[in-house]
């Protein structure tokens, strides 16, 4: 480490030997996780090359897989004495508080049974609310207006900017549990660097609907089944400012939602079909990472995996090898869905929008709309059984 302010001593080019990591230095975190990463690998862990907190340890049909984050640790596997084993040998080294089952995880609140996990933030979102003085609010439908398109230079200023971005940001982390509001947190974060009263007015509507939909979280049920399935969409042309598009998709393994998303697309599309195309392609880069993790943990995904999407032009240029004038402007990265479908990795299906999953994660829809779509990514109140 540097030598710290008003230590004159040190010599140009000097540095300290860090013996002993605290909390507030730059270095402290990095030497933590080093410190750390080395014991489990000595442990016969083996640290995933697609996510650095992941760890898994197989000895022969025993599995122990570890996720850390920061100094906080959930464990599990399939032998409760290996499981024991490897909190014994992490208490041999560093202080090691057990909580027990896993019931309440860095603001998420998770109920288990024999049929089902359900993994909610009901306390985290009482708290956002009794912050900003909404608790007592009166809750809304839907999560935004519908058709309502927010842009950077409506109206005054927001006179308390950094109260819009702490909100947004703690909106951010309810996304984890909350897909619903995904595209809702995602239009509102573009505008953080100005925010102005029509944002925070949004944003306000949100929180609203959060108060209505306090209960809610994810639901798991227990199944065998290890398949990916995938939904995209776009919307053309979504921001009024810039003109880009929004890419969208949702993934399930099994009857589980594990995976969603809403993100502007970096560059201009020329047309829907390009738009949807962009769409597929990022959804393949989620399928293709997720499909690592899997390895990592053993588990054999069934392939081609299903990838539905509501444009049949945009399954045409992933099926068709010629470029031509309508797609040889298309960046390379983007072909990554032809690739993956000459080689079985995905298998394009088509469905109507009204069926489209991932509808919700692009538009601000109507809230009976809105409302069938939440059922459908298996987002329910907590069942009074769980």
């Amino acid at each position: 480490m540097t030598p710290p302010q008003g230590y004159h001593k040190a010599q140009p080019g000097d540095f300290c030997l860090l013996k002993k990591s605290l909390y507030g230095l730059k270095q402290a975190s990095r030497q933590w996780n080093i410190e750390f990463t080395s014991f489990l690998k000595n442990l016969g862990f083996v640290q995933s090359p697609h996510d650095h907190c992941l760890f898994t340890q197989h000895t022969g049909t025993l599995t122990v897989i570890l996720l850390v984050y920061i100094d906080d640790i959930i464990l599990t596997g399939n032998s409760i004495d290996a499981i024991t084993k490897c909190k014994l040998a992490l208490h041999s080294k560093f202080t090691v508080k057990d909580l027990g089952p896993m019931k309440y995880f860095l603001g998420l609140e998770i109920a288990r049974s024999n049929q089902a996990t359900f993994i909610s933030q009901t306390k985290y979102i009482s708290d956002v609310l009794k912050d900003a003085g909404m608790f007592n609010c009166k809750p809304a439908s839907c999560p935004l207006p519908q058709g309502l398109h927010l842009s950077p230079d409506t109206r005054e200023p927001f006179d308390t900017p950094d109260m819009y971005r702490r909100l947004l940001g703690r909106l951010l982390y309810i996304n984890l549990t909350r897909p619903d509001i995904c595209y809702a947190v995602q239009h509102l974060s573009q505008f953080m660097s100005m925010p102005r009263k029509p944002h925070w007015e949004a944003a306000l509507h949100l929180l609203r609907y959060l108060k209505g939909s306090l209960q809610q979280g994810l639901y798991f049920p227990v199944s065998a089944d290890m398949s990916l399935n995938a939904y995209c969409d776009s919307d053309w042309a979504a921001c009024t400012h810039s003109r880009k598009s929004l890419s969208g998709y949702c993934i399930y393994l099994g009857p589980c939602l594990i995976s969603w998303k809403t993100k502007k697309q970096p560059t201009v599309s020329k047309s829907s079909a390009e738009a949807e195309y962009r769409a597929m392609a990022n959804t393949v880069c989620e399928l293709l990472w997720i499909s690592y993790i899997l390895q990592d943990l053993q588990v054999t995904v069934p392939l081609p995996i299903p990838l539905h999407c509501d444009s049949k032009a945009a399954m045409h240029i992933a099926a068709n090898p010629v470029f031509h004038e309508r797609t040889k402007h298309i960046e390379i990265d983007c072909h990554l869905v032809r690739d993956q479908l000459q080689q079985g990795f995905i298998l394009p299906h088509y469905l109507p929008t009204e069926e489209q999953l991932a509808y919700i994660f692009t538009k601000a829809l109507p809230a009976c709309r809105h409302v069938n779509l939440t059922h459908k990514l298996n987002l329910l109140p907590l069942p009074a059984s769980t």
